[in-house]
């Protein structure tokens, strides 16, 4: 029987393959634990949402959700956030919190009827922001706090009435802004005066009313086509006369609205038929009372309060309360433009038409007189000088026949 021989390296011991195989074994396991905790964070896509490493875009639209996805696991790459045709109905205050790194927002499309302030606030790269078809119906002045990069801004299709004073004071970059489809009656110009670098503006498909609530609002939108921006059809719905035509072409004057006040208050009290807030409408681009150059802007409101507050009162008291009524009898203008002007072209052609006439009646007259001076001369050289008395008057027959005929 041949003796039992023990494996190299004693009798118990491991090898040492053996030994360098349970070695690595943990090494390996605690290199895989550490791949795959880096791997989540350079890949993480926040559920149900689609995430687009080239275009740089999470696509969470179409999704059917009411509520925000997880955000916080959005890739760090991300530019843009497409939350569109879902059933989002309000957000809170912090929901788009830390997302400094997105370029654009989309959030068309859903039931979104208010919106917090300052919910934008940390968003301080984003450049385009859609809010279109949703359900807006009035606006927190400080909701785009934060968006001074703000380039391109879509509020179309929602319910908005009016655009509060501050609004739009921080988007001194904005560039494309639409309102179409809301239901704006008038604006107010000094909510739209810090859009500086503005090239496109959309304003079609709303109620407008042109009355003097919109006359310093047509003023700046025709500053801003003077600048080379782009507005399109301001199509108006009252009053009546103007119904249908562009507000870009109507004249001041066919205002009636202003003229109507006038008309039945006599410029005394027209504050209490005023557009908004009791103030005179057709008091915001009066004259100062030294009657050399118009209100600033930037005053309107002040203005027509205390301009209101003393022609309102008493219509005749002191100086104060006549400013408003003689500021607004001093621009009194005819119901229609176009009907002065026809009234004055049929004017002068009655003038032209009577002058004519006189004329013409004067020459005829100077050509008869200058006629019958000269048959008399002729007459009186060939008179005989001596002649019976029916030779008189055959000649007084002769001479009758004549002037008959010159006649």
């Amino acid at each position: 029987m041949p003796p039992h021989t023990h494996p190299p390296g004693g009798i118990g011991l491991p090898s040492p393959s053996s030994t360098t195989h349970h070695l690595a074994r943990p090494v390996f396991l605690c290199v895989l634990c550490l791949v795959a905790t880096l791997l989540p964070a350079a890949s993480a896509c926040p559920p149900p949402c689609l995430c687009d490493s080239d275009s740089l875009v999470v696509d969470c639209g179409g999704r059917g959700l009411s509520s925000l996805p997880p955000l916080h696991l959005l890739p760090p790459w991300s530019r843009s956030l497409l939350l569109t045709n879902n059933k989002f109905a309000s957000l809170g205050a912090s929901a788009f919190a830390n997302l400094s790194s997105l370029e654009e927002l989309d959030l068309s499309n859903n039931y979104l009827d208010n919106l917090p302030a300052g919910l934008f606030r940390d968003m301080s790269n984003l450049t385009r922001l859609t809010l279109h078809n949703n359900s807006l119906t009035v606006m927190d002045r400080d909701l785009f706090q934060g968006l001074g990069g703000l380039q391109s801004l879509d509020l179309s299709l929602n319910g908005l009435s009016s655009v509060p004073l501050g609004l739009l004071d921080e988007l001194q970059s904005l560039r494309w802004l639409s309102l179409a489809g809301n239901r704006l009656h008038g604006l107010e110009r000094a909510a739209f005066e810090p859009l500086a670098n503005l090239r496109h503006l959309e304003l079609g498909h709303n109620p407008w009313e042109c009355d003097c609530n919109l006359r310093d609002f047509k003023h700046w939108m025709e500053w801003l086509l003077y600048r080379g921006g782009k507005v399109d059809a301001v199509e108006c719905t009252l009053p009546k006369d103007l119904r249908g035509r562009d507000i870009r072409g109507v004249p001041v004057e066919m205002f009636n609205y202003c003229l109507q006040l006038e008309d039945e208050n006599g410029g005394g009290g027209e504050g209490s038929r005023s557009g908004q807030g009791g103030v005179p409408p057709c008091s915001r681009n009066a004259l100062n009372p030294s009657g050399a150059t118009p209100i600033s802007d930037n005053s309107n409101t002040g203005h027509d309060s205390s301009s209101n507050m003393g022609g309102g009162g008493g219509g005749g008291g002191g100086g104060g309360g006549e400013a408003t009524p003689d500021c607004v009898r001093a621009r009194y203008r005819p119901v229609s433009v176009r009907r002065a002007i026809g009234t004055v072209v049929i004017a002068g052609v009655v003038c032209g038409i009577v002058c004519i006439m006189m004329v013409a009646a004067a020459c005829y007259g100077c050509i008869y007189a200058s006629l019958m001076a000269k048959y008399q001369r002729e007459l009186k050289k060939r008179q005989p000088l001596m002649g019976d008395g029916d030779g008189d008057a055959d000649g007084e027959d002769r001479e009758e026949k004549q002037i008959s005929s010159v006649a």
